[in-house]
């Protein structure tokens, strides 16, 4: 799968939020790589699991409760690195940049982000500044992710994330 494809499987599942005027809908998609092979890690969106949480956590939450037998499967017959040496291989399909400040304040995802040591981070759309001003995509270049701007998909990934907010405009 491309870049493109990958970025529509992470807004398929940021259309499972449940819209909210005060939160965008976000999806991811980790892809990890071993002995030059790919594989869809985990996937995550906004609310998904309990307590306010984002799309990247969530992926990374789940990712981190896979069991060693799933992961075998993921690459059959090869000896599998632990879940932190794989989401170090892991590229990060993100439909809108990961946050650098919670509201919440519960932890920010380009923190989480760059605690896993995932590889690069591939972005829809930059977060708008209706509720923070968002740094993440500058946090990650700083801890030394590669970061890539997503061209093509910006509108609809905006689009999808403001879903539930027509309602909160004057």
């Amino acid at each position: 799968m491309d870049d493109s494809e990958l970025m529509r499987l992470a807004l398929d599942d940021a259309r499972k939020c449940v819209p909210t005027p005060t939160a965008f809908c976000v999806g991811c998609v980790l892809v990890a790589q071993h002995a030059d092979k790919r594989a869809v890690l985990a996937t995550g969106y906004s609310r998904e699991l309990p307590g306010n949480t984002h799309a990247e956590a969530n992926a990374l939450a789940k990712a981190r409760q896979l069991s060693p037998d799933t992961l075998s499967a993921l690459w059959p017959g090869e000896s599998v690195p632990t879940i932190d040496e794989i989401l170090r291989t892991a590229d990060v399909y993100t439909t809108m940049e990961p946050c650098s400040v919670r509201t919440s304040g519960l932890a920010p995802c380009a923190d989480a982000l760059i605690a896993a040591g995932v590889r690069r981070c591939i972005i829809g759309v930059g977060e708008p500044d209706d509720f923070v001003v968002c740094e993440g995509a500058d946090k990650l270049k700083k801890a030394g992710i590669e970061v890539v701007w997503l061209k093509g998909l910006e509108t609809e990934c905006l689009q999808v994330a403001r879903r539930g907010h027509e309602s909160a405009k004057p």
